[in-house]
């Protein structure tokens, strides 16, 4: 038994560092950026830009190359757009901040994208709502 507690304590002192996700909003910038983060990494999901006043952001999911029409869906309300590659192998597209759709994410936190056959939800956890409505309220012209 002693043994194996000496041993797992070596294990948890020489494991890598578990990576955590997180949403940061960088509104001190132009563009207004809330990133889905790895904090002080290049490691991204997702990430929601803007030009304040615009009502129009852009959002980029790292990871995965989609083309086409995108069916972006939050609570009852649905916008189209066309998704495009992005740098460094992710996919664009933008969605108004005054569209149902986009408003419904900001009070839920929660909207799916389908491009295809390929579904990508993007979702922000309670704590960080208010993150996301900051953003969508500088966005918003």
């Amino acid at each position: 038994m002693i043994v194996f507690l000496a041993a797992a304590a070596l294990a948890a002192q020489t494991a890598p560092p578990v990576s955590v996700w997180t949403w940061t909003l960088y509104a001190d910038t132009a563009p207004v950026v809330l990133a889905n983060e790895i904090p002080d990494t290049a490691s991204l999901r997702v990430t929601l830009e803007c030009d304040p006043g615009s009502s129009v952001a852009r959002v980029t999911l790292y990871g995965v190359a989609l083309t086409g029409m995108a069916r972006a869906t939050a609570g009852e309300a649905v916008a189209m757009a066309e998704a495009a590659p992005a740098r460094g192998g992710g996919t664009r597209l933008a969605l108004r901040t005054d569209h149902p759709a986009f408003a419904a994410f900001a009070a839920g936190g929660r909207m799916t994208l389908l491009v295809g056959e390929q579904s990508r939800p993007i979702e922000v956890p309670a704590g960080h709502l208010a993150k996301l409505r900051r953003f969508s309220e500088l966005c918003s012209g």
